[in-house]
C-alpha cells in the first residue's frame, strides 16, 4: 500500500511539472485546427483511447471510453474523469485521470486504481493487477463531436 501512495505522490509531482512546462494545458487541446468551429472554438476531446492486456490469454485489446462514462475490460470498470493532451506544437503527451474498479458477481466493487496515467510513461503510474494491465494511448475528439 505504501508503494502505491509513493507512486501517486510522484504522479502528482510529474503532472504539476507537465502543467508548469505547458506540456499539459489547463484546457484540452484538439488534434488539429481543422476541428475548430466557425467561431474559432476548438472541439474538446471526449474520448480516451486505452490499451488493455489480458495476461491470461496474452491478448492486447484497444479500449475506447468516453469521459465520465464507465467502460469495461474483462472484470474491470474504467471511468475517465479527465483527459489532457499537449498542443500539436509541443512534444506529444496525453495524460488521463482514471478510476478503475474490479467488479465480481456477488461482491462489492474493489477500487484498484485512482490517479493520473501518462501515455509517454506507462510504467510510472500503473494499475497493479494479477490478470490485467491498462495504459493510456491518446485523448481524442468523439467522431460525433468533430
Amino acid at each position: 500500500m505504501r508503494r502505491s501512495r509513493v507512486r501517486a505522490a510522484w504522479a502528482g509531482v510529474l503532472l504539476a511539472l507537465l502543467f508548469a512546462l505547458g506540456i499539459v494545458g489547463g484546457g484540452v487541446q484538439a488534434q488539429d485546427e481543422s476541428e475548430a468551429s466557425s467561431d474559432g472554438v476548438v472541439a474538446p476531446e471526449t474520448v480516451i483511447q486505452l490499451r488493455g492486456l489480458d495476461k491470461v490469454t496474452a491478448r492486447v485489446l484497444p479500449i475506447e471510453v468516453r469521459i465520465d462514462e464507465p467502460g469495461r475490460f474483462g472484470s474491470l470498470e474504467i471511468t475517465v474523469r479527465s483527459c489532457r493532451k499537449a498542443p500539436p506544437e509541443d512534444p506529444p503527451e496525453s495524460a488521463a485521470f482514471l478510476e478503475i474498479r474490479e467488479l465480481r458477481p456477488g461482491e462489492s466493487p474493489v477500487e484498484l486504481f485512482s490517479g493520473w496515467m501518462f501515455a509517454s510513461s506507462p510504467a510510472f503510474s500503473t494499475l497493479e493487477h494479477a490478470v490485467y494491465d491498462v495504459w493510456v494511448i491518446d485523448c481524442a475528439a468523439s467522431p460525433a463531436s468533430g
